[in-house]
């Protein structure tokens, strides 16, 4: 769960910076009432923890990926 909501909120900061790096428009600041409000922020934030998270992610599929399979049988 915790790494689905963290794709999904990287996933918004992504949109976010292409946003703003093609229109030069800060969507997340849009809608929740500039870049200094403190739900947008409480965004930024996020979208920072959830990117530290997912480096995390990144190692443990490199680990499970050299892992042999186990079969199991009843």
């Amino acid at each position: 769960m915790l790494n689905k909501l963290s794709l999904i909120l990287l996933i918004i900061g992504g949109i976010n910076w292409g946003s703003i790096g093609i229109f030069q428009f800060d969507l997340v600041a849009w809608i929740c009432g500039g870049q200094s409000s403190i739900l947008s922020r409480i965004i930024y934030t996020l979208v920072g923890l959830c990117a530290i998270w997912c480096i995390s992610l990144l190692i443990r599929d490199t680990d499970e990926a050299d892992r042999p399979v186990r079969v199991m049988s009843h």
